[in-house]
């Protein structure tokens, strides 16, 4: 039996979402159908939607999706139907990085999330008869109804169980990828220095997390002065306008011997190089911006070398998804990561408004509400 939904289908470039009626494919054995309530906008949405990830067009995306199980394949033991649930990135399971938990690094990553269909090829979605490219990041969030995984939909505590999925839904990417890059993949330790460069939904879920880490001190650069005011309220002890300030000189300033952390969340060849020159002995240099795929850095080999450097590129924030996603929930009932102050909703139809709000700078975190 399949489902009927409404999809927001993404044509590509300037052209609008176009919300339209789909069927949804009868959950496969380790598939979950999962009513949407609400999923975050992401700059990945964004990237896709402009081509820059090898995701073919038109396609639905929305990848932070946030609901309530519906149907689950027999296969899936671990969520119901009614259970109140949270989507992430889909993994395959049995490749060496998920044999070691570390599913952000799948080595099928681009077929379990981007290639529009199923890894085998068959699409979960389909429209006149004919298959709609979906299936993003296991999920396809921006619609109505979705179709996840037994590996990418995680149960919402009880504990949670009064906080709104509109709330929720944005941990399963961007926050996760900046506090993950803090608490998992630099494992950042208290009383050590980091700078975050680049203050969006990921650059101060990383100033949140470097709190709770106890990092000090917590240095935010950015060239807008409301982010940088944002980044001082949820952690950062200093803040540095890089547009009016030579932001290295103060760096320099505070950190005489050197940063313990630095986290680029920007993607510039010319920020990441000038990060790599700031790091102290056995320092690391952690890398999530889309770079242009061209890109190359030039760094000092013997520096590093000499210094026991480390530059890390860093995907979801080294997250496995069980485990992370309701420690960051217990961050927020514990008031200790408050990113629900970062959030705007906006209702599905409003889908074009939301991602203009985003690339505007307008609000750090947008969300759609399909129930509202």
């Amino acid at each position: 039996m399949t489902t009927s939904a409404q999809a927001a289908i993404c044509k590509g470039g300037e052209a609008p979402f176009a919300i339209e009626a789909v069927m949804l494919d009868e959950p496969r054995a380790d598939e979950v159908l999962v009513r949407i309530h609400a999923c975050g906008i992401c700059h990945t949405d964004m990237a896709a939607r402009d081509g820059q990830l090898p995701t073919p067009l038109p396609m639905v995306l929305g990848h932070e999706g946030a609901g309530v199980v519906e149907k689950v394949g027999s296969e899936v033991t671990h969520v119901k139907p009614g259970d109140r649930v949270l989507m992430s990135f889909n993994s395959c399971g049995t490749c060496p990085s998920c044999e070691v938990d570390k599913p952000t690094y799948c080595y099928n990553f681009v077929p379990e999330n981007w290639i529009g269909t199923r890894p085998d090829g068959s699409h979960t979605l389909h429209r006149d008869g004919e298959g709609v490219n979906a299936n993003f990041f296991g999920q396809s969030s921006f619609a109505t109804h979705a179709i996840g995984h037994a590996r990418n939909v995680v149960k919402v505590p009880e504990s949670a169980a009064h906080v709104p999925l509109s709330t929720l839904a944005p941990l399963g990417c961007g926050f996760m990828t900046g506090a993950g890059a803090v608490l998992r993949s630099m494992k950042v330790r208290a009383g050590m220095p980091i700078a975050v460069f680049g203050t969006g939904a990921v650059g101060l879920g990383a100033i949140m997390a470097a709190k709770i880490a106890g990092a000090n001190p917590i240095i935010a650069v950015d060239i807008h002065d409301n982010r940088l005011a944002l980044a001082r309220e949820l952690g950062a002890t200093h803040t540095i306008n890089g547009k009016t300030s030579n932001a290295e000189e103060e760096i320099r300033k505070l950190c005489p011997q050197g940063l313990g952390y630095a986290f680029d969340t920007t993607g510039l060849k010319a920020i990441i190089e000038s990060a790599a020159g700031l790091i102290a002995p056995l320092g690391i240099v952690g890398i999530v911006g889309a770079s242009d795929p061209a890109a190359n850095l030039t760094l000092n080999e013997s520096a590093f070398m000499g210094g026991g450097k480390r530059l890390m590129g860093i995907l979801g924030g080294d997250s496995d998804l069980f485990g992370f996603l309701p420690e960051l929930i217990d961050h927020h009932l514990a008031g200790r990561f408050p990113h629900d102050r970062l959030i705007k909703t906006f209702p599905f139809a409003q889908i074009d408004e939301a991602f203009h709000a985003g690339e505007s700078g307008a609000v750090v975190k947008p969300v759609l509400v399909m129930d509202a």
